[in-house]
């Protein structure tokens, strides 16, 4: 009976401990909302294990494009956002759902078309590019699909001095989808895109397309980091998402950054403080 009852007992208190480290890992994980970029260039499987050793906080991901990123945490679906559209990030801070902005790295944008180069932009900056693509109706892929991204290529469109919206024709091809999809589309169509760098070096399967614009500032593509604000949502882990942010702006954070490569080339550059590159 003894032996019984010490069986039980000890049961009991291996439960109790269980559930005890179970709440207490649960307490140390914040959730980020991310745009997709970050996620499907490998960025984040390299750096969060990094993150994760030196603090024992879990980072769960939520990888979306930029306008449903910004909706979930106005809804306190998310601890930290991370992401690269600029506008929608002050106006996210600005609206008090977001704490604070902090710029964390950079890529840029690139032009991405056959290496025939049938409209004959390749070297040219990006305006020039557009415009020629625009007047010779060369096929042209879009994400479509509200991304940084696609935000990106609107904004250049308009500094071209074109109105996408009336002079799209069967030339101009949305995808509707994300990176991956757009460029098997644009593969497909031996089309012309906008991309970011990163998400190029990491995608494989190019067939016949290659850079042919790049280099021109108005591509640069800058990535910020904010915390969602606590006094909007209680169950918004304001510390522990600040220790993330920390981490992500400090030297060593940018460092890791620094070091992710594939094929040897470096995908993001870190530009904590230094706003633009």
């Amino acid at each position: 009976m003894v032996v019984r009852r010490l069986s039980v007992a000890l049961a009991l208190l291996c439960g109790l401990a269980a559930g005890v480290a179970a709440s207490f890992a649960e307490d140390r994980a914040i959730v980020l909302a991310t745009t997709a970029s970050t996620q499907e260039s490998g960025l984040l499987n390299y750096l969060l294990p990094i993150f994760r050793d030196k603090t024992g906080i879990e980072v769960t991901v939520i990888a979306r494009r930029a306008d449903e990123v910004l909706d979930g945490a106005r809804r306190g679906e998310a601890d930290v956002v991370l992401m690269h559209a600029r506008p929608q990030e002050e106006k996210f801070v600005a609206d008090g759902f977001g704490a604070k902005r902090f710029d964390v790295m950079y890529n840029d944008y690139v032009l991405i078309g056959p290496k025939s180069d049938p409209a004959g932009v390749k070297g040219k900056d990006i305006v020039t590019a557009l415009k020629a693509i625009e007047a010779k109706g060369a096929p042209f892929v879009t994400r479509g699909d509200r991304s940084g991204t696609h935000a990106a290529e609107l904004a250049l469109w308009i500094v071209a001095g074109i109105d996408i919206a009336s002079a799209k024709g069967a030339w101009y091809r949305e995808a509707g989808q994300g990176v991956t999809a757009a460029f098997e589309a644009a593969r497909a169509a031996n089309a012309y895109m906008l991309s970011d760098r990163g998400s190029w070096i990491a995608f494989k399967d190019r067939g016949d397309l290659d850079i042919v614009v790049e280099g021109d500032k108005r591509l640069l593509n800058q990535y910020g980091v904010i915390p969602v604000n606590p006094e909007k949502f209680p169950t918004v882990k304001g510390e522990l998402g600040q220790t993330f942010i920390d981490w992500l702006i400090s030297q060593e954070g940018q460092a890791a950054i620094a070091g992710y490569k594939v094929d040897g080339q470096q995908l993001f550059f870190p530009n904590a403080g230094k706003s633009g590159g």
